[in-house]
């Protein structure tokens, strides 16, 4: 063993595991894959914090809320967890006029789909054929879509105003009418036909025609583009064949079709169930058009009760998706097969 002369400079001992420690860290090379899942979390990410502010967390405010005793002006003291009961869903269940007001909104919602999805399919099988000022008037059709919902419930108002109307002025001109009839305020009517008197629910009926006439455009634009997109051999083969129009829409047209109209029902369906302010515009929820969205607003304005108001919401939407379940359920594999 040898020693250092004497003032020579020591050297310390390495160790060999020391020696082959790199001199920096380096990091693990970004692989392509790990590159497209960073650029994708980063481009999904502003639409997830908007989604997540705007829809996520006012659903999860608004299931709180409903198992809450939660009133209007307590609302700022109230914290995310409080004293939890079913007492808002007693108290909607066991008020009056809870069950009648879904069943109101039921048939609400289907008059209106059905009517509004029957209409833009007759607008768009008259306006597909080329003619004189075509274009004009798919723009006009377009009117009651795109005009501010306040303007035309007003229109609607003064056209069906038992005083001043012009409805009831032509009712009287052209069908003899001996009284105005209140098409907004009135519950039932009395009508005769065939002999045989029943009473139909005006009000309600009137509504819906509205619903009818305001959203119509929007099954129109969606049918009248995939009729563009049909292949006219189809119709020539069967214009060849003999077929009637009658026979040439059943059997050429209407499979086409289909995909979309079951697209357009379902959406209509959804937008018109959760439906407020045209009704309220028109009615005010009153004359048997008390509809469940409109029982909502009440309950949060007349009697100020949040979480009443919250678990009637929440009734709304777990019955929208039962519907939705038994669609899906029934006739969404026949669609599926159709398109």
């Amino acid at each position: 063993m040898t020693t250092a002369p004497p003032g020579a400079p020591q050297r310390r001992a390495t160790s060999p595991r020391s020696t082959d420690r790199p001199a920096h860290r380096r990091g693990r090379p970004m692989t392509a894959s790990r590159r497209a899942n960073r650029a994708g979390l980063a481009f999904v990410s502003p639409t997830f914090l908007v989604v997540l502010v705007v829809v996520i967390l006012p659903i999860l405010w608004t299931v709180l809320l409903a198992f809450q005793d939660a009133k209007l002006v307590d609302i700022q003291g109230m914290g995310l967890f409080g004293n939890w009961s079913l007492d808002n869903f007693a108290q909607i269940f066991g008020s009056a006029g809870f069950w009648s007001s879904l069943g109101t909104t039921l048939i609400y919602t289907a008059g209106a789909t059905a009517g509004s999805v029957v209409l833009g399919l007759i607008a768009a099988l008259a306006l597909r054929k080329p003619f004189r000022g075509r274009g004009l008037l798919r723009a006009a059709m377009l009117l009651p879509y795109v005009a501010p919902v306040v303007a035309v419930a007003f229109v609607w108002e003064v056209a069906l105003s038992p005083q001043y109307g012009v409805v009831n002025d032509w009712g009287r001109r052209l069908f003899g009418w001996d009284d105005p009839i209140a098409f907004l305020s009135t519950r039932e009517y009395e009508v005769s036909l065939l002999g045989m008197h029943f009473d139909i629910p005006l009000a309600l009926l009137t509504v819906i025609a509205f619903e009818c006439w305001r959203y119509f455009p929007f099954a129109f634009l969606f049918i009248l583009a995939r009729l563009q997109a049909v292949p006219h051999g189809l119709e020539e083969a069967a214009l060849v064949d003999g077929a009637t129009h009658t026979q040439r829409f059943r059997y050429v047209l209407l499979p086409q079709l289909m995909p979309v109209i079951a697209l357009l029902c379902v959406l209509r369906f959804i937008l018109t169930f959760n439906k407020f302010d045209d009704v309220y515009l028109l009615t005010g929820g009153g004359a048997g058009t008390d509809i469940a969205a409109v029982r909502v607003y009440d309950f949060l304005t007349a009697r100020y009760d949040v979480g009443a108001a919250a678990a009637q919401a929440l009734v709304l939407a777990v019955s929208l998706m039962i519907l939705l379940g038994f669609y899906f359920k029934f006739f969404g594999n026949k669609v599926q097969e159709e398109s």
